[in-house]
């Protein structure tokens, strides 16, 4: 499938989730949407990504498509105004258009009606099963090692670097699968339940059925961290995965040089040191789990900076340490 993502004013960096399909996933990208940066090529941003996907200012500059990605997720998942030319654009060119947004498109009249007029699809990928329970508290039974990726802050690579660790734990002959817990692993991989949309009584419920069925499949499972348990508005999709999928293993993930909390910074990151046992000790009365490795986001350092960085992090964690982007992840996969 061919498809355009939608990054206006964010790409690459608050992007993440174009960034994530344009790394991960196996659709045809034939360009990303961003005003500010329309007549450059992805490769421009992006070293490790194919150079000649352009860059161009709207839906209506952009080659053939059959969907429209929306590639930014917002704090608070809303839609930006702006976007709606594109999108209704995208409809009318004969486009499905996905989106990992709190903001559902299939509840715009006018999206609707358009999607209506010229039979497309509109998938809002954020939308949870109707038929969620609570946990049973039955994750740690399963016939299955459970890798969880925790973070200091959000936007510290939790899904870049679960990604990461299943293409270096089947390697390294690992069965190995990835359980998506959020909209861009979703839209990679094509299935999953969007946990911090989840009613709270059920999220753990919800983390406890993602990881029950991938068991069924597979012997190792590496779980999409969402959120951090410090963080003052996401801390309860954390804390409903960590109890719902009971890991046996925690992959701690942090950007080098971040002391603030992104979005809200009059909250100081601990030392993640600190935050790594915080993590330990929320775990321990539901299901005892063990730091596995370390994640270091190096991409605003250079060569040396980043080596010493990554360096000081595994000094300061006592574990493995990589940066699952410019190294292989499987020094930490080693550690099963």
């Amino acid at each position: 499938m061919r498809v355009a993502i939608l990054a206006h004013e964010q790409f690459p960096g608050r992007a993440k989730t174009a960034v994530g399909v344009l790394r991960y996933g196996t659709d045809d990208v034939v360009a990303v949407l961003d005003r500010e940066r329309a007549g450059t090529a992805v490769g421009d941003h992006l070293d490790d990504i194919d150079a000649e996907i352009p860059v161009v200012a709207s839906a209506a500059d952009a080659p053939d498509f059959d969907a429209l990605y929306i590639g930014i997720a917002p704090i608070g998942g809303g839609f930006d105004a702006s976007w709606r030319p594109d999108v209704r654009t995208a409809i009318e060119r004969g486009a499905d258009v996905v989106s990992g947004l709190h903001y559902f498109l299939s509840d715009d009249q006018e999206f609707t009606s358009l999607a209506d007029e010229y039979g497309v699809e509109l998938r809002d990928v954020r939308q949870p099963p109707a038929d969620l329970t609570v946990a049973d508290g039955i994750a740690r039974d399963l016939d299955a090692e459970i890798v969880l990726t925790v973070g200091t802050d959000c936007s510290t690579g939790k899904m870049t670097t679960t990604l990461e660790l299943v293409e270096a734990a089947r390697e390294a002959g690992l069965d190995a699968g990835f359980v998506p817990t959020g909209q861009t692993g979703i839209m990679i991989a094509g299935d999953g339940i969007p946990i911090d949309r989840t009613i709270s009584d059920f999220t753990a419920g919800a983390a406890e059925r993602l990881v029950a069925t991938a068991a069924e499949d597979h012997d190792y499972l590496f779980v999409e961290g969402q959120g951090s348990i410090l963080h003052p508005a996401y801390s309860p999709v954390t804390c409903g995965l960590l109890h719902g999928t009971q890991p046996d293993w925690l992959v701690l993930c942090h950007e080098a040089g971040r002391k603030r909390v992104h979005g809200y910074e009059d909250f100081a990151i601990p030392e993640p040191s600190a935050v790594a046992d915080q993590y330990l000790s929320l775990a321990e009365p539901v299901a005892p789990t063990t730091l596995l490795g370390g994640a270091l986001n190096t991409s605003h350092l250079d060569g040396g900076a980043a080596e010493t960085a990554i360096d000081d992090y595994a000094d300061e964690l006592g574990v493995p340490v990589v940066d699952p982007v410019r190294q292989s992840a499987a020094p930490i996969v080693e550690q099963l």
